[in-house]
């Protein structure tokens, strides 16, 4: 059952049009509303669904069993379906229901073929910032904070961090002649008198511009590359590597007030398996000294192509900057909008309407990583 069709008969059914179904086009419909990408249905809205449902066919508690151990089955849609089996006794014994075989997982390139693309990859690092147009843009960053869990106000351990928001800052960034240049601009929602980043405190982070790309794939840091995943960012298939730098080879700096130190690193490069550029970055601290203040540092950069006078580039989109203090994580989410080419007297001016609504939240669809689907068995000619 395709994803439209999935959504038609959910419509159908939530208008109380009974639907009559076997017990394996019932599995089939929850395999569906399990795995949908596009429609993230609730517990509660699959329970209402089945309440709309009558069976053609005895459902028993083995199949039901069987069920829960193919998908993750939430309570209310767990006690539909034990309606439907006690409204279905009288009913003709079903088939037994033969769960899907898994899809073949996509093979990795081979370990040449490796080792071509990662040249490639390392080309298109060492070459990228040269290779970027004078530009200036909009960065919003929003910093927000959190108790971590299993801590005193951070709930349990398995809890996810609350995040709390602190504030939100607009800049201009300029690019020219390969070096960026930020400009505070709002401070939340008030113009501020002072551009320099240092006035507003807090935990702040530069360098989305080749830097972190750079440092990765120069030779001097001797980064140990290995196939990871294959993987899905907006909607395209990549390839993604796992790195590891070590601290003696390492230009990897974490600052806290007047303390800086240098660390070892690990992370991803994802990559587009047909040009071989980067589409996305991680960077993720090693050994932080027990006595530092930072505990964690982890730092994912999303890059997107943008147009900017008539020609695309491929610009950093978000990056996601997280640390821990103890009892205490931090998050940057930074947003890069509204490209244009740089000239000496571009600016970027808020009125008053403007400033007091800053551009919203990209949507999380846009920087959420999915598995990779295989491709479609081809037909023998």
């Amino acid at each position: 059952m395709g994803t439209r069709l999935l959504a038609a008969v959910f419509a159908v059914c939530l208008a109380a049009s009974a639907q009559t179904l076997s017990v394996e086009k019932l599995f089939e419909f929850l395999r569906n509303a399990q795995n949908s990408q596009k429609f993230q249905y609730t517990d509660q809205e699959i329970a209402k669904f089945l309440h709309n449902v009558k069976l053609s066919e005895k459902l028993d508690d083995r199949a039901i069993e069987d069920l829960q151990g193919q998908l993750k089955i939430g309570p209310k849609t767990l006690a539909a379906l034990h309606l439907l089996r006690d409204q279905s006794q009288s009913l003709t014994a079903a088939k037994p229901v033969v769960a899907p075989l898994p899809p073949k997982p996509i093979p990795p390139p081979t370990s040449i073929e490796q080792a071509a693309i990662l040249d490639d990859v390392r080309d298109y690092a060492l070459g990228y910032s040269k290779n970027l147009p004078d530009f200036i843009c909009t960065e919003v960053t929003r910093r927000l904070a959190a108790a971590a869990p299993g801590t005193r106000n951070g709930g349990p351990a398995t809890d996810s961090p609350h995040w709390q928001s602190i504030d939100t800052l607009t800049l201009s960034l300029s690019y020219f002649n390969q070096q960026e240049d930020y400009k505070l601009i709002l401070h939340n929602s008030a113009p501020v008198t002072n551009s320099d980043m240092r006035s507003v405190g807090g935990s702040q982070s530069f360098g989305d511009f080749g830097s972190m790309l750079k440092q990765i794939f120069e030779p001097r840091s001797e980064a140990r590359f290995e196939w990871d995943h294959w993987g899905t960012l907006r909607g395209q298939r990549v390839m993604e590597f796992s790195y590891k730098i070590e601290r003696s080879l390492s230009e990897y700096h974490l600052i806290v007030e007047k303390q800086d130190i240098i660390t070892g690193y690990h992370g991803i490069v994802a990559v587009d398996p047909n040009t071989h550029v980067v589409l996305r970055v991680s960077v993720i601290a090693d050994n932080i000294p027990p006595d530092f203040p930072l505990r964690s540092a982890e730092d994912i950069l999303d890059y997107d192509y943008q147009d900017i006078s008539g020609h695309t580039f491929l610009l950093p989109l978000k990056a996601t900057v997280t640390g821990s203090m103890g009892d205490y994580l931090t998050r940057n989410d930074k947003e890069f909008r509204i490209y244009r080419k740089y000239s000496a007297d571009a600016v970027i001016k808020y009125d008053t309407e403007d400033a007091a609504a800053p551009p919203p939240p990209l949507d999380e669809s846009k920087t959420k990583e999915s598995p990779a689907t295989p491709p479609p068995p081809t037909k023998k000619q």
